[in-house]
Order: C-alpha cells, then sequence, then structure tokens
C-alpha cells in the first residue's frame, strides 16, 4: 500500500504530482536542486489550492491539510522514506539516468521508483537502476491536477505486483490509468505529438496562419485547444525531445521534427513557461 510519495521535480509536473498526490491524503516530499525552485513549485500548488477554495471544490481546511502534508526541499535524503519515488525532471535522458542513479543510493530495496518520462524507454531507464523489477512509468498530463488519465508503461522486467501497485495508486489519487507498451512516446503522445508537429510544419509553409490553424482544429475536429496553443503548454523544447526520441527511436522520416519548431527552441521562443511561443504569455 503507498501511503508515501516522494517527487524529485518541482516544476510544472513535480508540483502537480504533489497537489494531486497530497489532496488524496498521502504524504508528500517535493524536493529539486535549489532553494528558489522549491520555493517556486510551493508557491504554484498554493496558488492553485486556493483557486480549487474560491471554485469551492474544496475547503480552505482542507487545502491547509493538504500543504501540510507535503514537505518541500533540496534534501535528497528524505525520500528514504517514501514507498514510491517518482522522478518528474525535464525530459532529457542523461539528467534522469543521473538522478534515478543517485535515487537507488538513497532508498530501501522495497520502494517503487517511477518515472513520470512522456517518451523516453522505460526499460533503458530501468537498466541503470537496482531495481528494474520496481520500476515503471507513470506518465501524467499536464496540467495534474485537471487531466484525469494517467498512462501506465511496464518495462521489460516490471513485475505484476509493481504494474498492480502502479493501478492501485492511480485510482487512490482520482487518475484514469491506461496501461501502454514501452513504445516511444507509449500510446498518446504517439499520436499527439506528430499532431502538433504536422501544424508547426502547416504554418511554417504558410499554409495557414497560427490563430487559423488552431480554430481550425477546434472548430473543425472538436478539440478543446489548438495544436500550436497546446504545444506553448507542454513547451517547445520539450515537444522537440520527444519528437527527437521518434526520430531516432522508429528511424523514420516522418516523425522528423518540423524546422520551425527547432528555430523557435534555439531562440529560446518555448511556450508558456518563457512568455512566448507560437502564442504571446506577456502580460
Amino acid at each position: 500500500m503507498i501511503e508515501s510519495v516522494g517527487i524529485v521535480g518541482a516544476g510544472t509536473m513535480g508540483n502537480g504530482i504533489a497537489q494531486v498526490c497530497a489532496t488524496a491524503g498521502l504524504t508528500v516530499v517535493m524536493v529539486d536542486i535549489s532553494d528558489a525552485a522549491v520555493e517556486r513549485g510551493l508557491s504554484t500548488l498554493g496558488t492553485s489550492l486556493e483557486r480549487l477554495v474560491k471554485k469551492e471544490k474544496m475547503t480552505a481546511a482542507d487545502r491547509q491539510a493538504a500543504l501540510a502534508r507535503i514537505t518541500a526541499t533540496t534534501d535528497r535524503g528524505k525520500l528514504a522514506g517514501s514507498d514510491l519515488v517518482i522522478e518528474a525532471a525535464t525530459e532529457n535522458e542523461p539528467i534522469k539516468i543521473g538522478i534515478l542513479k543517485s535515487l537507488c543510493e538513497l532508498l530501501a530495496p522495497e520502494t517503487l521508483l517511477a518515472t513520470n518520462t512522456s517518451s523516453i524507454s522505460i526499460t533503458k531507464l530501468a537498466a541503470v537502476t537496482d531495481r528494474p523489477d520496481r520500476f515503471i512509468g507513470l506518465h501524467f498530463f499536464n496540467p495534474v491536477p485537471v487531466m484525469e488519465l494517467m498512462e501506465v508503461i511496464r518495462g521489460l522486467k516490471t513485475s505484476d505486483e509493481t504494474h498492480e501497485k502502479a493501478l492501485v495508486f492511480a485510482r487512490r489519487i482520482g487518475k484514469q490509468a491506461i496501461t501502454a507498451r514501452n513504445n516511444p512516446g507509449f500510446a498518446v503522445n504517439r499520436i499527439l505529438c506528430p499532431m502538433i508537429n504536422e501544424a508547426i510544419f502547416a504554418l511554417g509553409e504558410g499554409i495557414a496562419s497560427a490563430e487559423e490553424i488552431d480554430a481550425g482544429m477546434k472548430l473543425g475536429c472538436n478539440h478543446p485547444i489548438g495544436p500550436l496553443a497546446l504545444a506553448d503548454l507542454i513547451g517547445l523544447d520539450t515537444l522537440l525531445s520527444i519528437m527527437e526520441v521518434f526520430y531516432q527511436g522508429f528511424n523514420d522520416s516522418k516523425y522528423r521534427p518540423a524546422p520551425l519548431l527547432k528555430e523557435m527552441v534555439d531562440a529560446g521562443q518555448l511556450g508558456r513557461k518563457s512568455g512566448q511561443g507560437f502564442f504571446s504569455y506577456r502580460k
């Protein structure tokens, strides 16, 4: 039974995961590399909970109780007592491998270890740990407190027991889980990211404006958000990393990243996180 969760990364995904775990009654330790990052994550989380109070979806007392369950720190040693530790760092394979290796030195042998990767091989990441049978992919979707889905991805050596515990954990925190095979992008991003990449190709070729492309997909395909606005929400750097994983993993030119996507990342126009992507988010 998972009652305590450690989260490595206090960014958009990490603090969102911390929020849903704490509001479900679990004890949470959220760590990051700097005090500033930890404070930003905790502040974002607190603001998100305050919005729920204002919308009368939770009480002020419940908000305080959830915050009280969260320890935010730069000390990874505080993860040692967790039943489950989720790596939620940036979508960069060497960074994730370094974190996972260091975690194995801290955690008890029975602790489950998971990654929130959206595209990197679970088997490959599991292989650098000392517990490939107790390693699994738990892919949350952004924004974590709002999106109901969680993809559960088994590596080659993930045990049935670990898989079942992951499914129970998903239900405990109010998520609907689907199990996907360990392939680049798993199920959802395998379909979603090439679609977004194609929208960027269309924009780069001048087929339509960003506003028109997004309006077309919302009105014509009943999407709640256009693909270019969704790219801005995901982060263009993250999207580029995913497409590069696809391109290398499948060795298929249909997954090549759009040139405009690469150029925008080079320019530091990463979407909402930088204030400018396909649309402007500067106040």
